[in-house]
């Protein structure tokens, strides 16, 4: 479960994202409207990083990335960089389990990077919060 889609060589359409996530598309779709729409960005579809992540939407506001969202089987994956000052003021707004994310996140600079899974509605809310966030700095 959980499987990306990881064929470099076949660029997926966004349906064809959107198909994969299963149970999980209802919401891979909203995710990537709202940033659309609320968050004005640009919606590329990529392969970054290495063969381990897979397939992705790349959201971006003029050449900055806000967000790269992963297609996952079953759900997806959105993989995003805050400042510890942005974390701290979302952190008691959000679920315990979104709260241990932020404390595991990977280092950078003055913060760090979350790969935050995102498999029901409480899950979707607080990426919102987390994008958000982003979206306003």
């Amino acid at each position: 479960m959980y499987e990306r889609m990881l064929d470099k060589q076949n660029k997926p359409a966004f349906d064809d994202m959107a198909a994969y996530c299963g149970k999980g598309m209802e919401l891979f779709i909203r995710i990537n409207e709202w940033l659309s729409d609320t968050c004005s960005t640009v919606q590329e579809i990529t392969f970054p990083y290495g063969n381990k992540y897979g397939w992705a939407v790349a959201h971006r506001k003029k050449k900055k990335l806000i967000c790269n969202v992963f297609a996952e089987n079953g759900a997806f994956t959105v993989m995003i960089r805050l400042s510890n000052a942005q974390f701290h003021l979302v952190y008691d707004q959000v679920e315990k389990e979104t709260q241990e994310c932020i404390d595991n996140k990977y280092p950078c600079g003055d913060g760090g990077w979350i790969h935050y899974r995102v498999a029901g509605e409480a899950h979707f809310c607080d990426i919102q919060k987390l994008l958000e966030m982003k979206c306003l700095s």
